[in-house]
């Protein structure tokens, strides 16, 4: 077994003059840094007094297995001689949060629209996503179901 290392740096840059003094006193902005990357500059959603203007944890954990999905898709494509020319999925994630600000993802869907070259493949490729599913490193490592609904067109 390979294993592969993501070295990752998250810099709080909230600090409004009075640090962590109460709830409302720092802001929840912060730098994520990867080396030779650009900088994602994130918060924390609106609901948890974040700025929505910029990418919170949520919105890419929920994009991390869109396009962990759709690369192996991709590729599952190219292998089985389906030739795909487009490819957009919108997916949503939902997260419940208990009282006590406790909470988790129950459930992330996949709504890939595909458009391929070749009719008579549509089956094979709506197909795939089942394939791409079982093999994608995010979906296998998160304890709530991801689910496809994908669109094929031709």
């Amino acid at each position: 077994m390979h294993t592969h290392n993501y070295p990752v740096t998250v810099k709080w840059t909230g600090n409004t003059g009075t640090g962590t003094s109460g709830y409302t006193a720092y802001e929840r902005s912060h730098i994520i840094s990867i080396a030779n990357k650009p900088d994602i500059i994130a918060s924390s959603d609106t609901p948890f007094r974040g700025d929505g203007t910029r990418h919170n944890p949520e919105d890419m954990l929920v994009a991390s297995l869109s396009a962990c999905h759709m690369l192996w898709y991709l590729h599952l494509c190219s292998d089985a001689g389906i030739i795909v020319t487009d490819y957009v999925d919108n997916a949503t994630g939902t997260l419940s949060v208990a009282p006590g600000a406790t909470g988790h993802f129950t459930e992330v869907v996949l709504h890939p629209i595909v458009t391929i070259t070749d009719a008579a493949m549509a089956d094979k490729a709506n197909a795939l996503h089942n394939d791409a599913h079982a093999k994608c490193f995010i979906a296998n490592s998160v304890n709530f179901p991801v689910r496809h609904e994908p669109v094929c067109n031709a």
